[in-house]
């Protein structure tokens, strides 16, 4: 891959969320700040939003990963139980089971009455030791209102003044209307502070990049240009995720052609690649940009089918509008096949990129 050309230590732009990749924006900055200062309350909901890829999840690992390292060093890390709990459309009973999974405790065959007796004995078992239980909820938006209000309830659990449970939650930009629904005032006023993550500005999209290749020693090979850097804000609007895709790609591209510095050209090619392979496509009208490869195929089968047998001129016109619609689709093809042939010779740890790289462009002269 493009991490042994570039003597890259690994993928700085993979998709899955990596706490070591956190890049501390200004935007990420303020929500950690509130994230630290509901641990300092130990009580409520905290809750952080943001839109899709803006970085929550990375956000709520590298958190959890502070606590689990601090276990045995600092006084906040020796009182601290957390677990994650990542959810999906689950009901008030599926819920309180995951809440036990999460925490190691028995969940199995028990009834609803039976799963929260065993939460809060788990809980009173907590204070009793001296720690304080942290639940990190991510893709809250997902939950029911009723599964909401069972995360309220847990969070009742007091002993004297002292609240047992602290929630935080994570989740995207629909959440918030959830929380300004009907009958969610309980809900609300357990909300110790709420923050919207957006995406980043033009100059922390240049930060996160570097700092992205920097966490894998990268030394300025590529040299990511300051038109590139632009061409990536504009395209991704400073969403981290979508710019982990684009610049993933545009360094793969970069390795097959050699290239130690990617300028906007290299980046448009590569935005025009990825809009090829998956073409933005108009639900409601399902229409087609006349001249591409499916939409020739498409209007020859019309045109086949509308020609008589008997019309032996218009039937070869057709057919001849076909083979080169679909040549041009085999070019295309071609090309990828070239590139993925590349990547799986790669992907041999005993292979050699500049020989592999040779003998293609000595195949290609032939």
């Amino acid at each position: 891959m493009y991490d042994k050309f570039y003597s890259l230590t690994g993928m700085p732009f993979r998709l899955s969320p990596d706490p070591r990749f956190l890049y501390q924006s200004r935007a990420h900055t303020k929500a950690l700040a509130y994230l630290r200062y509901g641990l300092q309350l130990g009580e409520g909901f905290m809750v952080v939003t943001g839109d899709i890829g803006t970085g929550k999840t990375t956000l709520a690992r590298s958190l959890v990963n502070k606590l689990e390292n601090s276990m045995s060093t600092t006084p906040i890390g020796q009182n601290i139980i957390a677990a994650q709990l990542v959810t999906s459309q689950l009901e008030s009973d599926d819920l309180l089971r995951m809440v036990c999974n999460a925490f190691g405790l028995p969940s199995r065959d028990l009834s609803k009455s039976a799963l929260i007796t065993g939460i809060e004995k788990f809980l009173r078992d907590s204070a009793r030791a001296g720690k304080r239980v942290l639940l990190l909820v991510d893709e809250v938006q997902n939950l029911p209102t009723g599964s909401l209000e069972e995360l309220r309830m847990l969070s009742n659990f007091q002993v004297g003044e002292r609240a047992l449970l602290q929630c935080f939650l994570l989740g995207q930009e629909e959440f918030r209307a959830t929380m300004q629904a009907e009958g969610m005032e309980q809900f609300r006023q357990r909300i110790i502070a709420a923050y919207h993550l957006g995406p980043m500005d033009a100059e922390d999209t240049r930060k996160y990049i570097e700092h992205r290749l920097r966490t894998v020693d990268w030394k300025s090979d590529p040299l990511f240009t300051d038109d590139a850097i632009d061409a990536i804000y504009q395209f991704t609007n400073g969403v981290p995720r979508r710019i982990n895709n684009l610049c993933d790609r545009l360094m793969l591209y970069g390795a097959l052609e050699e290239l130690h510095e990617l300028n906007k050209a290299a980046v448009d090619c590569v935005i025009s690649e990825q809009q090829l392979e998956i073409p933005r496509v108009d639900p409601a009208s399902r229409t087609e940009e006349p001249g591409t490869p499916s939409s020739q195929g498409r209007e020859v089968r019309l045109q086949l089918a509308n020609t008589s047998v008997s019309d032996p001129e218009r039937r070869l016109v057709a057919l001849e509008r076909r083979v080169e619609a679909l040549e041009v689709g085999v070019k295309k093809d071609r090309e990828k096949l070239r590139k993925l042939i590349i990547i799986s010779l790669l992907s041999d740890e005993e292979s050699d990129f500049n020989n592999v790289m040779r003998q293609l462009r000595n195949s290609d002269g032939a």
